[in-house]
């Protein structure tokens, strides 16, 4: 399930991409099958040793064109590990509401990136994430949880400041917001809640079959209650 649209932010044969609090690896094997280097940076070690375990069967399978290469690094977004300029492209998805200095990571975001490079910042959408908040405490003050609930005019606005030029933006997965609202509501670790295990198995369903009912749906409900705000930024030359 991915939240960047890589017809806005391209990625290919020749292109260096970090893959930013990579997490299970979904934006990292999508880079990688397009013929792109990438490397899928994260504080878990676990969750990285899952995506190398990936990337290994992706070769073996013969999903990696010739010439694209995959690695993992465990780090911290506020002190990463690389070069100034290292990166053509930057994925930054679902990460910046953990952090508490969010703009230190911004800046580190720019220090990584090439003149001319580009990058996808996601956050949670102000209106979906407002309503969980209110449903449930332990939904943002659990350890590593969201720390912070973003408008777009104020992400745009920490981007701006922290050196990058702001593109365009769009919202994503406005399936999903419904069932955040229910585990929530019926509890945020009550996974064998039968409205939350039904409507849970309507998003597997979603995903695998990709029927063109959900994809209407989706379209028409991402700009009223898409789950994640993605920008597109660039880094000026």
């Amino acid at each position: 399930m991915l939240t960047v649209d890589f017809d806005r932010l391209p990625v290919g044969p020749g292109d260096r991409v970090l893959d930013l609090g990579a997490g299970g690896g979904r934006h990292a094997f999508e880079v990688l099958r397009r013929g792109a280097d990438v490397v899928a940076f994260d504080m878990d070690a676990a969750e990285l040793e899952g995506v190398a375990a990936m990337f290994a069967a992706m070769d073996k399978e013969g999903q990696i064109p010739p010439g694209a290469s995959g690695d993992t690094v465990v780090g911290d977004a506020l002190a990463m590990p690389f070069p100034d300029a290292s990166f053509d492209r930057v994925i930054a998805a679902e990460v910046l509401e953990h952090i508490p200095d969010d703009m230190a990571a911004m800046r580190e975001i720019v220090r990584v990136l090439k003149p001319g490079g580009r990058a996808a910042i996601t956050v949670p959408s102000f209106l979906p994430e407002r309503i969980c908040w209110a449903l449930s405490e332990d939904y943002h003050t659990a350890p590593g949880g969201h720390i912070r609930i973003y408008t777009l005019a104020e992400l745009q606005a920490k981007l701006k400041a922290s050196g990058l030029e702001v593109g365009s933006h769009h919202h994503a997965h406005g399936l999903h917001a419904p069932y955040w609202w229910i585990k929530c509501a019926v509890g945020v670790n009550n996974d064998d809640h039968p409205l939350a295990k039904a409507y849970h198995e309507l998003l597997v369903w979603d995903i695998m079959k990709r029927p063109a009912a959900t994809r209407i749906a989706e379209a028409l409900l991402n700009p009223l209650i898409g789950k994640s705000v993605v920008v597109y930024v660039r880094k000026p030359v």
